[in-house]
């Protein structure tokens, strides 16, 4: 339902309308509206609706009302507004802020045509030097999804606008690979141990994840209707974020919870017997939250991650983030000897490769046990 101050309303023909302020001139406010069959579908549309217009609007501020159509603003504001009906919520707030904080303030009023490839190479080494607000730099994963957006309005503009501008393509930025954090076998035990014998919805939360590879996302919103009993299986097709939303004087945020950005997010997990049999005497009402046991309380992301952190330092385990569990599970799975291509569906990653290439870490033992295959190439009879 509504909550006062949002501007959301049912009509009588059983549509919902939304309202925002499009723009203020000269003292005078100019509506827009949205409509749609549901007040989810309304809402999303309103933060869409929002973003695109903050845009707009900024690109008016900065270039005068008269807007030339060959500005970079101009193109940036057209790509966006025709992109945004393909991209989940989450994307719109990344994609608005990236425009907002970083590319308008450079580049706003300038012809796009004048933007040469040099120019936006200074702009990626003064990010990657001095961005941000403390000037210390942004780093270089957070100047790749700058660059990443600018390569996408630079590609609409040649394809769409049929506008000669200079080719970025191959510009990128080195990222360096972080160190993957794995729990330790011992460690794993020991974490092992202490949930079962601590054993609370938070805790259980914990546990699947370690046994299924689940993202805190993907657990957080996790209801007892998506574990099947009859077949012994997690349901995976929503996660939960804490996204940014656009309203007028400010910017606020809230929890929202819908389907995962890729369609092979989407899947359905076995779970393990031993798993399965905890799950079996903690079962509760197929519309409460897993992680409280209520319908409408939740754990958001940030809080479970504060929770793990609590729970590995009680277990006096070196510190580790929440991701960490995602990490350990598909290690041992290749310790396992698993099958790769079901290790990959299993952690929802669209190719076989992404599993390889990101998540999969022999460990030192395996390592050794490999290494020691050689032993009879070297044995003396």
């Amino acid at each position: 339902m509504p909550r006062r101050g949002e501007n959301i309303y049912k009509r009588k023909d059983g549509r919902w309308e939304g309202r925002y302020i499009k723009e203020r001139m000269e003292g005078k406010i100019r509506y827009g509206y949205v409509f749609a069959k549901t007040y989810k579908e309304v809402k999303t549309k309103l933060i869409s609706a929002k973003s695109s217009d903050r845009i707009l609007n900024r690109c008016n501020r900065k270039c005068g009302n008269e807007v030339e159509s060959d500005t970079f603003s101009a193109v940036a504001a057209e790509w966006f507004e025709t992109k945004k009906a393909q991209w989940k919520q989450s994307s719109i707030v990344k994609y608005s802020n990236i425009m907002n904080l970083y590319l308008l303030p450079r580049f706003s009023g300038k012809d796009i045509s004048g933007i040469s490839r040099d120019d936006v190479v200074r702009f990626s080494n003064s990010l990657l030097t001095e961005g941000g607000i403390d000037r210390g730099g942004l780093s270089p994963k957070t100047v790749s999804s700058i660059i990443s957006v600018m390569k996408n309005i630079f590609e609409y503009a040649i394809q769409v606008k049929e506008y000669v501008v200079a080719d970025i393509k191959g510009i990128s930025i080195r990222q360096q690979q972080n160190k993957m954090r794995i729990l330790s076998f011992s460690e794993q035990q020991k974490l092992i141990k202490y949930l079962i014998e601590n054993l609370n919805p938070c805790n259980l939360g914990i546990l699947i994840c370690l046994y299924t590879g689940l993202r805190v996302g993907e657990i957080c919103a996790l209801k007892w209707g998506d574990i099947s009993f009859e077949e012994q299986y997690i349901y995976v097709h929503q996660t939960m974020q804490r996204l940014q939303t656009i309203q007028e004087g400010e910017a606020k945020t809230r929890i929202v919870i819908a389907p995962p950005k890729s369609e092979c997010s989407v899947r359905k997990i076995p779970l393990p017997d031993n798993l399965f049999s905890i799950l079996q005497e903690m079962r509760n009402s197929g519309k409460t939250y897993l992680l409280t046991g209520t319908i409408n309380g939740y754990i958001e992301p940030r809080t479970m991650q504060n929770r793990f952190k609590s729970v590995i330092k009680s277990c006096n385990i070196v510190d580790a983030n929440f991701h960490a569990l995602r990490h350990t599970f598909a290690t041992r799975c290749v310790e396992l000897k698993f099958d790769i291509k079901s290790l990959s569906e299993i952690l929802g990653h669209a190719s076989v490769n992404i599993t390889l290439n990101r998540y999969v870490h022999p460990s030192m033992e395996l390592k050794k046990k490999n290494m020691n295959m050689l032993s009879d190439l070297f044995s003396v009879k």
